[in-house]
């Protein structure tokens, strides 16, 4: 049961871009950027998943979510422990949960992340999952490259891709 009947919304200035951190029943689930191609979409889609409404408040959760965020941008953390409310179809959050086992510094292309799934034909599928990653960065959707390597499309932009690899050590990309 809910203790809150909103989505507690804050935003939060990372180095390479404003996001929205979004919280409910005691799990975050909203990490958007706020430049993103279609801004609002990730939050109006959870509202209508959740059939609930958002407003501008902190939370615990946003709170540490926040935290967390700040000791990873400076280098001192490599993994998230805020729990999260993977709100999406079957398909997205098998995805995105073998999105969350990619390591800290290491990169995987679509294909890979497909087969490792068991689905080697459904690259594209997998892309449009993770391109529908509501929780950026605490699932690490910025960790999926091009099948040869190179930095495919994000809804922070490229420039904020290329500066979340090099936070973790991948500043060649």
């Amino acid at each position: 049961m809910s203790t809150s009947s909103n989505i507690a919304i804050v935003s939060y200035q990372s180095p390479c871009g404003k996001l929205l951190l979004g919280a409910f029943d005691g799990r975050l689930c909203l990490c958007a950027w706020a430049r993103e191609l279609h801004p609002g979409r990730a939050q109006a889609s959870l509202e209508r998943r959740l059939g609930v409404g958002a407003c501008e408040m902190a939370s615990p959760v946003t709170t540490e979510a926040a935290l967390q965020l700040d000791e990873y941008f400076a280098g001192n953390r490599v993994a998230f422990t805020v729990p999260l409310m993977l709100v999406g179809t079957e398909f997205q959050q098998e995805v995105w949960r073998q999105l969350m086992s990619v390591p800290y510094g290491h990169t995987v292309s679509y294909g890979c992340l497909a087969q490792l799934l068991g689905r080697s034909g459904a690259s594209r599928a997998v892309a449009n999952a993770n391109g529908a990653n509501p929780v950026s960065i605490f699932v690490p959707c910025h960790r999926v490259v091009g099948a040869d390597g190179s930095l495919t499309g994000y809804a922070g932009g490229i420039d904020a891709k290329r500066f979340l690899l090099g936070v973790e050590g991948r500043a060649n990309l």
